[in-house]
């Protein structure tokens, strides 16, 4: 397949549902081979241009879809179906029927071999021979024998357990069903794979196997998601959706991001020139007007509506969007004790698995601290020692005297589904219904959604709820569980932001590489029972476990 072919075209699309218009005209052209990361704020339609190219939406009248001749497109979308009676390495396997067929075909053929109406017929011999010969090289081409081998490859790779291969999927997490959805897509090999954030359940290990497999996959990558790290790493175009338009850049996040403050740079001061231009024609069409009627004459006439004419004519340059609205978040903290937290000689095991064997770790006033370690390590155990949700059983762990701690929870435990959104802030802020609201705007609710309920909102507007009742906890030590799982790459920034000025401690589980390098000044590892110090970032603590290997 030659390298820049077009796979995909969408010309002209209009989507509208409900009353929302999502994207207006939008022009977008696939090529193969592109790695393309899918960007933009939370609710602008990514999700939706998805569901568009797989048939599940259809554009407005005039806007049209063009995929190339036989292109096979695979989406994974944030909650993939699967049937949960099936086990994660069965589910997986069927991810490509093609394969179990094939087999079925092949044991058919060679038993009829056996058959002496066949042997005895050398025309009959013949054809099963080459459909013999036909069946084992789409075998092969599938993978055959070793494809068992692949699949659990695939899911080892990704992240799952060597015992969570034969559980069924129904007890298995979300970001567990979704890497079986993953791995199903990865095993059919379409030639476009549309991936819907498929990075936001993995642990490290499971984010750099995906950057590799998106990097090496052979044909067309289009992925949505928040993680920049990811999106440094492995695409080679960013296409960003905003105010219902698509801008498409060579290169990756990065890059796209410094082009883009340029770009709105020099838009501004085309826009400042040309808005002083249109001011100059309007006064000079306004005076040959006047002086058209004032003097009967019909040149000075003529004039105004020439001028009037190239006016209309004119390319307008939009004025550039500068400031978009983003959370105003602002941790407001104190400083308390100076030794914020101790863990003395700590050991925890769940029956006969040793978790933790005889930690000592401490955390000073205004620390900022990050927990990283591979899914099921121990880093959420941890967490709830910390917060009294479960106990050491040897060894102590000590808070400061004037520590009060705020807890942020991955799987937003810490919020009651039934209550409505403004009564949370209203209880939390000891504040009256006025101004929950208004603090609530501050976070980019809208009124409709103040008085709905914490059950019905979306993961993102869940993450800024916690966030926002964080604030109001006033507390000075800040545990936070995978914080910007949920959020888009504006709120992300936001947050740190708000934890740069932040004037407590901070330690924070997450996988988001580009966050950690933004916020912490040291890591703590879970290698094996014991919390490894790395000074640094993530980028830091990369380098030297490459130094070390």
């Amino acid at each position: 397949m030659e390298n820049n072919m077009i796979q995909l075209q969408l010309a002209n699309i209009t989507l509208v549902l409900g009353a929302r218009r999502i994207f207006e005209n939008l022009n977008w052209e696939i090529q193969n081979g592109q790695k393309i990361g899918l960007i933009g704020p939370n609710g602008v339609g990514k999700s939706s241009l998805f569901k568009l190219i797989e048939g599940e939406h259809s554009p407005e009248l005039g806007g049209i879809i063009t995929r190339a001749r036989l292109i096979t497109t695979g989406y994974l979308s944030q909650h993939p179906e699967l049937d949960l009676s099936l086990t994660a390495f069965d589910a997986a396997m069927a991810g490509n029927p093609r394969v179990a067929e094939v087999h079925a075909e092949l044991e058919r053929v060679e038993t009829s071999l056996g058959d002496p109406e066949i042997y005895g017929n050398e025309k009959k011999l013949q054809r099963a021979l080459e459909i013999q010969h036909k069946l084992v090289e789409e075998y092969h081409e599938l993978g055959g024998d070793s494809y068992p081998g692949r699949v659990r490859e695939l899911l080892l790779g990704l992240g799952l357990a060597q015992s969570e291969l034969t559980k069924p999927l129904s007890v298995l997490s979300g970001g567990q069903k979704k890497l079986v959805g993953l791995a199903r897509l990865l095993l059919i090999r379409p030639d476009i794979l549309l991936l819907d954030e498929p990075d936001n359940h993995l642990d490290l290990p499971g984010k750099i196997f995906l950057e590799k497999l998106i990097r090496e996959y052979t044909g067309t990558v289009v992925i949505i998601s928040h993680d920049r790290y990811l999106l440094d790493a492995a695409v080679t175009h960013i296409a960003e959706l905003e105010d219902g338009k698509l801008n498409v850049f060579e290169g990756d996040y990065s890059s796209y991001m410094a082009d883009k403050e340029l770009r709105l740079a020099r838009q501004e001061e085309l826009f400042k020139a040309q808005q002083h231009e249109v001011r100059r024609m309007e006064e000079a069409i306004k005076r040959f007007a006047l002086w058209g009627k004032i003097y009967d004459n019909e040149k000075f006439a003529a004039k105004a509506k020439t001028m009037q004419k190239r006016l209309d004519k004119m390319d307008k340059i939009d004025k550039p969007v500068l400031e978009r609205k983003r959370m105003d978040l602002r941790l407001s903290g104190w400083r308390g004790s100076n030794k914020v937290l101790e863990l003395a000689n700590v050991s925890k095991s769940f029956g006969a698995k040793k978790v933790f064997s005889n930690l000592n770790q401490t955390i000073w006033h205004g620390e900022r601290v990050g927990l990283i370690g591979p899914n099921g390590a121990g880093k959420s155990v941890l967490l709830k020692m910390i917060l009294e949700k479960e106990s050491p059983d040897m060894g102590e762990i000590k808070i400061g005297p004037s520590i009060s701690i705020g807890h942020y929870s991955q799987e937003h435990e810490t919020l009651d589904f039934n209550q409505k959104v403004v009564d949370a802030v209203r209880y939390a802020g000891e504040m009256n219904e006025g101004k929950a609201t208004a603090f609530l705007l501050h976070y980019l609710f809208t009124y409709k959604q103040v008085t709905q309920k914490v059950g019905e909102l979306s993961g993102g507007e869940r993450s800024r709820l916690q966030l926002a009742l964080l604030v109001l906890s006033g507390a000075n030590f800040l545990l936070l569980d995978e914080p910007t799982n949920n959020l888009d790459i504006a709120s992300a920034e936001v947050l740190e932001q708000a934890l740069a000025d932040f004037e407590g401690t901070v330690l924070v589980i997450s996988h988001d590489r580009y966050f950690l390098d933004r916020t912490v000044e040291r890591l703590l590892c879970i290698e094996e029972g014991q919390l490894v110090e790395y000074l640094g970032g993530y980028s830091d603590y990369l380098e030297k476990k490459a130094g070390k290997s």
